[in-house]
């Protein structure tokens, strides 16, 4: 076809093809990201003004919710990828010719506000395990059982995404392990490798991609997501969705440009983390497939 189909190159084809999707996202996309960006940097008044991000940073309230953010969206990422790594590892070969990976998936269909909701149920002072404890005697009183759910750190937030975002991050690997050529593995071990060995020398090299953009994608989602932090958290300090929630359904008006402004700023880092992040994973995965074809 030396490159052409009809009147128009292969190049010119893929182009039209992908018009239709960038205009949708362009338009949908592009005009609620320029409406924040533009109502971050205006007045009520629609005075143009960086008054906005002056007052952002020197507000307290902010950086309290900034830091409760940033700890549960690192620790809740970090144990979701540690502990659907591991369980991939244990499970891949079972699920190879098995529908029980089907069961491993399923937290992923229920709603987080859901997932939220068990969560307090189960784990707060007056859940159901706190019940379970002190009928059989464990606890003298259920105000004795800890408490993880609506404190300060985020214990019951962090562990609600670490059962909703589990399943994901097997999803995400299972099929790179599927790849991998595990002959390389006997290989390490015939050497006198051992299973650290045959994961850093085998495994890692191919995950690591998967895993960094896994992490991204985490890492985003639960800095941004409302739902669980405002079921799950206190009112002081609170997560940067719901502090922002607060501002921008205040009946001060004035407020809802640190709304915007308190969100656009996390959504940027995501960005930029992403652009690098993407640049050093798709460089890795260049060198791995030319090492893989020789």
């Amino acid at each position: 076809m030396n490159g052409r189909i009809g009147l128009l190159s292969n190049k010119w084809k893929l182009r039209l093809y992908l018009l239709p999707a960038i205009a949708v996202t362009l338009l949908l996309v592009g005009h609620g990201m320029w409406s924040a960006v533009a109502q971050s940097f205006q007045t009520i008044d629609g005075e143009w003004t960086i008054a906005t991000y002056a007052e952002l940073f020197s507000n307290h309230a902010f950086f309290h919710s900034l830091k409760l953010t940033f700890r549960v969206a690192v620790l809740s990422t970090l144990l979701s990828l540690v502990i659907g790594l591991v369980m991939t590892r244990m499970l891949y070969e079972l699920f190879k010719d098995s529908t029980l990976k089907i069961l491993v998936w399923i937290p992923m269909l229920i709603p987080h506000f859901v997932a939220g909701y068990l969560v307090f149920l189960f784990f707060s002072q007056s859940g159901l395990f706190s019940s379970l404890l002190y009928q059989v005697g464990v606890l003298e009183s259920r105000g004795n059982f800890p408490v993880l759910v609506q404190e300060k750190f985020g214990l019951g937030i962090i562990l609600t995404y670490i059962w909703k975002e589990v399943p994901f991050v097997i999803l995400m690997l299972l099929p790179v392990y599927y790849e991998i050529d595990h002959r390389y593995s006997e290989v390490v071990r015939t050497l006198g490798g051992s299973k650290w060995d045959v994961f850093k020398t085998v495994e890692l090299p191919w995950i690591l991609p998967i895993l960094i953009e896994t992490a991204v994608i985490l890492l985003a989602f639960v800095a941004s997501a409302f739902e669980i932090p405002y079921l799950l958290g206190v009112t002081r300090p609170e997560m940067l969705p719901v502090r922002a929630y607060e501002w921008f359904y205040d009946g001060d008006w004035s407020k809802r440009p640190l709304a915007f402004s308190a969100m656009l700023l996390p959504g940027v880092l995501a960005l930029l983390l992403a652009t690098f992040s993407i640049g050093a994973v798709q460089k890795h995965r260049l060198r791995m497939i030319k090492g893989r074809n020789r």
